[in-house]
């Protein structure tokens, strides 16, 4: 299922949705923050180019949005029904899970969107 050639190695790994083989990002640490976004213009080793056309990316916000939701209704879950805080702490874990996973969600957005426009190609593989 994480194996080199499925999509959800692509998306967690943040590597060519063609080669698998390299990372999107300049910089692997989504918590640079000054460089978060910075990617590649072309995989190194299988030339696919990432931003196909200009504002490719801005689709990503979409997929941003539904990540963003999810991960706030999972703070509100355990921290209001499991550990059984206020309403008001409840709030502020969600503002706070936001904030704190905010780079990790832009990158697996993008990752997410290049992987519905490009597919994992065997012979690609170097």
């Amino acid at each position: 299922m994480f194996k080199k050639g499925s999509k959800l190695y692509s998306i967690l790994k943040g590597v060519c949705p063609k080669c698998h083989n390299e990372s999107m990002y300049v910089n692997t640490n989504p918590y640079a923050l000054h460089e978060a976004l910075n990617m590649h213009e072309r995989c190194s080793l299988c030339n696919t180019k990432y931003k196909m056309e200009p504002s490719f990316f801005y689709g990503s916000m979409y997929v941003s949005y539904g990540l963003g939701i999810a991960f706030a209704v999972a703070a509100f879950i355990i921290s209001y029904l499991l550990l059984g805080t206020s309403l008001k702490v409840s709030f502020a874990t969600i503002v706070a899970t936001l904030i704190v996973f905010m780079p990790i969600i832009m990158r697996i957005s993008r990752n997410i969107w290049i992987n519905l426009f490009i597919s994992y190609d065997k012979s690609k593989v170097k």
